[in-house]
Order: C-alpha cells, then sequence, then structure tokens
C-alpha cells in the first residue's frame, strides 16, 4: 500500500453515534453563529451606506473581498494545522475571533475601519470548516458522510435566515446609543455588537468537545510534516486525479458564486424594488432562507445518500448536477418577477436548489482524499470556493449594476445576468466531474480493500 491510500476503520473504532450527533449539533450551531455575523452586513447596506458615505462596489467589497482576503490566505496553513493537530482547539481559537471581530465592525467610523474588521471576521472563520471537514469521517463511517455533511451545511441557512429575521427585528427596535469612552453608535453599529458577543457562549460549548481518534490514516506518514511539504504532497496527490479535483473545485466554486451573489443582494433588490423595509425584508426572506435552505440540502443530501446506497459512486457529483440545472431557471426569473409575491416564491425556489448540493460536495471530497490530507485539501477547495463566492460574487454583481447599467435599480437584471451566465458553465464542469471522480474513488478504495 503506498503512503498515499487510506485504509479502512472498523466500526468498532468510530465514536458512539449518539455523540458523533451530539458534536454535529454544537459545530452546526457554531457554523449558524458564524453566517450570523458574516450574513447581517446584507441587512445593512443603506445605513452603512449613508454613514461611511461609500457606493454599491464599496459595500460588496466589505460583504465580499474584505471577508474572504485572509479567509481564503489562510486556509492552507490552518488546513496543515488541522492535519496534524487538535482541531477542537483550533475550532475554540477561531470562534472567539470571529465573534470579537464582528462586534468590532460595529465600532467602525470608515470604510477603512470597517474593511479591517471583516477582514478579521474572516481570519476567524477561515479556521471552522477546514476542521469540521477533517473531523466528521473521524466520527461517522463512509455510507453516512453526506447525511452528516448535509446536517452541518444545514447551519450555513440556518444563519444566513436568522441573520435576517433577528437581524431585521433589531434594526428595527434598537436605538442609537452614547456610551462612554465609545461614544456614539448608529443602530447598524449596535446591531453588529448584537450579533457578535453571543458567539463567545458558543466557544465555551465547543471548548467542552473531545477531540476524536484519527481514523483511516495514510501509512508512512509523519505527524512533524512542514506547512510547505505538506502543501506539495497535496498537489501531488492531487496531481495524480487532475479531472476528479479540478472539476469538482471549479463546478462547485461556480456553484458557490450563483448562491453567495444572489444572497448579498437580495435583501437590498427588495428594498429598491418593491420599498420594503429592513425588518420586513429580513422576516420573509430570513424565513425563506431558513426553511427553503434546510429543505433543499437535506433533500439533497438524501438524494446522494440514496444514489450511493444503489451503487452509483458518483452520487454527490450526479446531486450537484441536478441542483445547478434547477437552479438556473429560479435564479433568472425569480429578481424579474413583477410582484413581491411571485418573487419571493422565485427566490425560495432559488434557495432550496442554490443549497442542494453542499452535504454531497463536501462529503465526495472526503471520499476521495487519504485522511492526512483531508483538511488541506479541503482547504483548497474553500479557497476557491470562497473567492468565487464572497470575493468575487457579489462585486461582480455590483459592478454589473454600478458600471454595466449605471443606476442602483438595476440590481435585479445584475442579479438576473449572473446566475444565466455561471449556472450552464457549472453544471458543464460537473458533468466532466462524472468519470474521473468514478475513476478516483475506485482506485482509493480497491488499494485501500487491497
Amino acid at each position: 500500500m503506498s503512503d498515499e491510500v487510506q485504509a479502512h476503520a472498523g466500526d468498532d473504532e468510530y465514536p458512539d453515534e449518539k455523540y458523533s450527533w451530539y458534536v454535529m449539533v454544537v459545530l452546526v450551531i457554531a457554523y449558524a453563529f458564524s453566517y450570523i455575523d458574516r450574513t447581517i452586513l446584507t441587512l445593512l447596506v443603506e445605513p452603512i451606506r449613508t454613514s461611511l458615505d461609500i457606493s454599491d462596489t464599496q459595500v460588496s467589497l466589505l460583504h465580499g473581498f474584505a471577508f474572504a482576503l485572509f479567509y481564503t490566505i489562510l486556509g492552507m496553513p490552518i488546513g496543515w494545522l488541522a492535519d496534524r493537530g487538535n482541531r477542537i482547539k483550533i475550532i475554540t481559537v477561531a470562534v472567539y475571533l470571529w465573534s470579537f471581530a464582528t462586534a468590532a465592525c460595529g465600532l467602525a467610523n470608515s470604510f477603512l475601519q470597517m474593511f479591517l474588521a471583516r477582514v478579521s471576521v474572516g481570519v476567524g472563520e477561515a479556521a471552522l470548516s477546514p476542521s469540521v471537514y477533517s473531523l466528521v469521517p473521524d466520527y461517522f463511517k463512509p455510507e453516512k458522510l453526506s447525511r452528516a455533511f448535509s446536517f452541518y451545511n444545514a447551519g450555513l441557512f440556518i444563519g444566513s435566515g436568522l441573520a435576517l429575521v433577528i437581524g431585521g427585528a433589531i434594526i428595527e427596535i434598537t436605538p442609537a446609543l452614547d456610551l462612554p469612552i465609545v461614544g456614539h453608535l448608529e443602530p447598524w453599529q449596535v446591531t453588529f455588537m448584537y450579533v457578535g458577543l453571543p458567539g463567545l457562549l458558543i466557544g465555551l460549548w465547543v471548548m467542552t468537545l473531545r477531540e476524536p481518534k484519527r481514523l483511516g490514516k495514510t501509512a508512512n506518514e509523519s505527524g512533524q510534516v512542514r506547512l510547505g511539504s505538506h502543501i506539495r504532497r497535496s498537489f501531488k496527490y492531487i496531481a495524480t486525479r487532475p479531472g476528479a479535483y479540478f472539476y469538482h473545485f471549479f463546478g462547485f466554486s461556480l456553484y458557490a458564486f450563483i448562491w453567495t451573489g444572489t444572497a448579498a443582494w437580495t435583501p437590498t433588490f427588495f428594498m429598491r424594488e418593491f420599498g420594503m423595509s429592513a425588518g420586513e425584508v429580513g422576516g420573509m426572506y430570513g424565513l425563506i432562507v431558513v426553511v427553503f435552505g434546510l429543505l433543499g440540502v437535506t433533500t439533497g443530501g438524501m438524494l446522494a445518500g440514496y444514489w450511493r446506497k444503489i451503487g452509483k459512486v458518483d452520487a454527490e457529483i450526479r446531486t450537484g448536477i441536478v441542483g445547478v440545472l434547477c437552479t438556473l431557471p429560479f435564479g433568472v426569473l425569480a429578481p424579474l418577477m413583477p410582484t413581491t409575491t411571485l418573487a419571493f416564491i422565485g427566490f425560495a425556489g432559488l434557495t432550496f436548489f442554490a443549497s442542494f448540493p453542499w452535504g454531497a460536495a463536501t462529503a465526495a471530497l472526503q471520499l476521495i482524499t487519504p485522511n492526512r490530507l483531508r483538511a488541506m485539501v479541503s482547504a483548497m477547495f474553500l479557497f476557491l470556493v470562497n473567492l468565487a463566492g464572497i470575493g468575487l460574487a457579489p462585486t461582480v454583481i455590483a459592478l454589473i449594476t454600478d458600471v454595466g447599467f449605471g443606476y442602483d435599480g438595476a440590481v435585479k437584471y445584475s442579479i438576473a445576468i449572473a446566475v444565466g451566465v455561471v449556472a450552464p458553465i457549472s453544471a458543464f464542469l460537473l458533468w466532466r466531474c462524472l468519470e474521473p471522480f468514478r475513476a478516483a474513488y475506485n482506485d482509493i478504495h480497491q488499494d485501500a480493500a487491497g
């Protein structure tokens, strides 16, 4: 057996399944809070623009590029730490960091200050998912990975939705405050502090979790591999299966572009197009994100699980193709609807199918990657996903609005154009992924069995 092949773990080596699901509950709550902290900005676009005197494009940089800058850059070093160190401790520190940084957004009085605070949020959140992606296969058997990762990714939609529902309510009732030392705070600044500080309690909760035994380790490995060597080793492994990883990485990254780009501008779309308040949009759209996001990611995980059960080794990639093809019509038509009711129905469909593949996409990566490379390879994947989704998507849509059309009301056309162009490319890349993914899966599992 080569040093790149993972061995099968026996059933008795996995932790008690009840405890494993308890851990997942805690991690989902942490993930939800991370999305509350990163998403709350979407409801605060107009007051932030007014207070800081900035444009849509600058707001998009705060929502996307500032957050993604160090989120993506630090992903691989954190992946290296997670592949060799205590993942629970890494996650605990991360929760504390992004919670403090979110509260610090409430102290910003200029674009630069807000930009730096959002960078710090990204630094903290960069540690969460690579560590979790490495943890989950040590808690759950392979046939349960899609279900477990679908459950984890539900935190994305719970957090995004609650950010809108709770954030909208907070914005409606929160007055400006004058505090000692800090001085005057606008309602939007107070909102950031309200949503950031409770995360400190989540950090204490995460700290109580047990680090699991690593299962399915590669042979002949050293626990003291340096960062550069670990990155080279990961790239070397990916290079032996280029089609599977390339098409997976870029196909799902463009899928993320659709969800993140539309979610960043949907509240603003409803405010500008239909004159709704932040509280009204937050309540309705937030509920849609929670309900249809949960339904979508759960249904996608179940579909992938069913296909895998009947012997489809490319089940997770098939799930992605179905999801993105169904996302296309909803993403193009929803922002062009003439009434709020029809628009919300359209965005419900968009949310359902935009959430559809994420448990499957995450599981797919773990199924073709050895244990001691999982966090690093996941970090590489997240680098591209977040560069496309968080870093580029909000800004591309903003640039289409600001430069292409030149007026704020054109955001509806910008959303439709972005989805209409990106979704077919994503579907094509995932279709091309099917055959090399099957080959990579069969290779690693046949070698491990031998």
